[in-house]
């Protein structure tokens, strides 16, 4: 709820639990103002809860890489500090997106969007996109291109190169680790193969990212082929790297994230460290 998911802290706790799920982290994006409630719905369901946040990051070019931070201090004035002025660009980039929508033609619900704001939450591509697909005038014309599915619209309008795009303003990848560290956590690069599709440039990317101070990598996830997770898996024990994996829950409606424990490890042993508790 304080990010892309459609749920509220508690709700997705109570979700993993009936899932089966014992170790969770709650990793919104340039958030951690879910991490209290979620936290008391842990002990309720008797999970444990890992305090967490998922930082935008950009890097040679690319405006939308992610930084997972796990253990962190999610009060760590630094950390909370670039959280919220993130969120504030976010809002800026999503109305930006706005208005390229509206002068290609598409209405755009903005009350959901305003509502998020005046909260504090976070507003991203997702919402963005549904705030188009809920308009029905829209309707005949998203349909005639296969884009009624809010995740097939921000892929065709919303991302680098697109018609709708709006480039960001975000920390660098050595300074989101740097936030996480001082905050007292572990620092993990979320889906490779999501945000590049070369195995050679995203293993090179992964050596880069060591250098800079990564502590792990997210090399189970929902949508990664077993060759991609095995490759993960090898290049970071070579690397001394942890292994994280994730099944990325957006809610139960959502096209690809829409249930937990989603993703697959294959056989092998994810490399968890510290946040294994």
């Amino acid at each position: 709820m304080h990010s892309d998911g459609a749920l509220t802290p508690t709700a997705v706790v109570e979700a993993a639990a009936a899932a089966g799920v014992r170790l969770l982290a709650l990793t919104d994006h340039d958030s951690t103002g879910g991490v209290a409630e979620a936290a008391r719905a842990a002990v309720r369901e008797r999970i444990r809860l890992v305090a967490a946040t998922e930082i935008s990051a950009v890097d040679e070019g690319r405006q939308d890489l992610h930084i997972l931070g796990y253990l962190i201090d999610p009060d760590h004035p630094a950390l909370v500090a670039e959280l919220e002025r993130s969120r504030r660009d976010r809002e800026a980039r999503a109305l930006g997106m706005v208005a390229a929508l509206e002068r290609l033609g598409f209405a755009v619900d903005l009350e959901p969007l305003r509502a998020r704001i005046a909260r504090g939450e976070s507003v991203g591509r997702p919402h963005v996109a549904q705030a188009v697909i809920r308009r029905p005038e829209n309707r005949d014309r998203l349909a005639a291109a296969d884009l009624l599915e809010p995740s097939a619209f921000l892929v065709e309008y919303l991302v680098e190169g697109r018609p709708a795009f709006v480039a960001r303003s975000a920390p660098g990848v050595a300074e989101a680790i740097s936030l996480i560290h001082a905050a007292g956590g572990l620092a993990v690069w979320a889906h490779p193969f999501w945000d590049i599709d070369a195995a050679e440039e995203v293993l090179a990317t992964l050596e880069r990212f060591r250098a800079l101070g990564i502590d792990g990598v997210e090399a189970y996830y929902v949508t990664h082929t077993e060759r991609q997770s095995r490759l993960l898996a090898r290049r970071a024990a070579e690397l001394g790297l942890l292994t994280t994996g994730s099944s990325d829950f957006h809610g139960p409606r959502h096209r690809i994230f829409n249930r937990f424990r989603a993703f697959s490890t294959y056989d092998l042993e994810p490399a968890l460290g510290p946040i294994a508790g």
